[in-house]
């Protein structure tokens, strides 16, 4: 018996891996975060699989789910949206099987970031603008914050934010960020990545609270940074023609001539 957990995606029910769809499909139990994994999802589930929304439930009743499943001998599918390795309290459920000695496995999905990033068909590393993404949030319900992990000690690297979790905190993120990055710094929020219902919203910090919509005050995701909409950021010299590359070495003398050809 194993618990294979599984990242379900953003929303949309094709970006998810084939190893995900193949995984659910041999469960015999599936237990999936209900508010937020697309029903279309749970289509793959065998006709005859005991398949339970873990919405309303505690960490308790989800391991006594698991140790039933256990006792039959029976593999588990168990459900995430997004990426299982920010913010899925896959964790704590990882310390519970590991302490019972349950074996489970881990399965990535595609996280929201990327989702909103490809509705905004932006690239989030442009050269000599950001060459790192910070996925962040600030304190809930949930869960605190490290004392260093703070917007304004973001902001002042200069890389892009992908702010989660936080469209309830939306005054304190343009508060906290609008001294390092200026109040013409583009944002955009993306309401429900890849769903049905997906919408974008484009502004800057300064005009970021003007022009939200009131009606969304839950999964959407704000990037921030200088790379949203840029047009002027230097090219990469991945693709120049004098780039010698690994793989296409620009001549016999290259460094990696020999290696290209399996030399030692």
């Amino acid at each position: 018996m194993t618990v294979h957990f599984i990242g379900a995606g953003p929303g949309a029910p094709d970006l998810l891996t084939l190893r995900g769809r193949d995984l659910i499909a041999a469960c015999p139990v599936c237990l999936y975060a209900g508010s937020l994994v697309p029903e279309a999802i749970l289509g793959h589930c065998p006709p005859d699989a005991r398949v339970v929304n873990t919405a309303a439930m505690d960490l308790d009743d989800i391991m006594a789910e698991i140790s039933a499943a256990q006792d039959k001998g029976q593999d588990v599918a168990r459900l995430h949206s997004g990426d299982l390795s920010v913010w899925s309290a896959m964790g704590e459920q990882l310390r519970r099987l590991k302490a019972e000695g349950i074996p489970f496995t881990v399965t990535p999905g595609v996280p929201s970031f990327s989702a909103a990033a490809a509705a905004l068909g932006a690239e989030l590393t442009l050269p000599g603008v950001a060459q790192s993404v910070v996925l962040t949030r600030t304190p809930g319900r949930a869960s605190t914050m490290p004392a260093g992990e703070t917007l304004a000690n973001f902001a002042a690297t200069g890389a892009t934010l992908a702010i989660h979790l936080s469209i309830g905190n939306l005054d304190q993120v343009v508060t906290d960020l609008s001294p390092a990055y200026g109040s013409e710094c583009p944002v955009a929020v993306v309401y429900r990545a890849s769903w049905p219902d997906q919408q974008v919203i484009h502004a800057t910090l300064g005009t970021l609270r003007e022009a939200m919509d009131e009606k969304i005050s839950r999964t959407a995701l704000i990037l921030v940074g200088h790379v949203i909409g840029a047009e002027q950021f230097d090219e990469s010299c991945l693709y120049a023609p004098d780039y010698d590359r690994r793989y296409r070495p620009m001549s016999a003398e290259s460094p990696w001539a020999s290696w290209s050809h399996g030399d030692d």
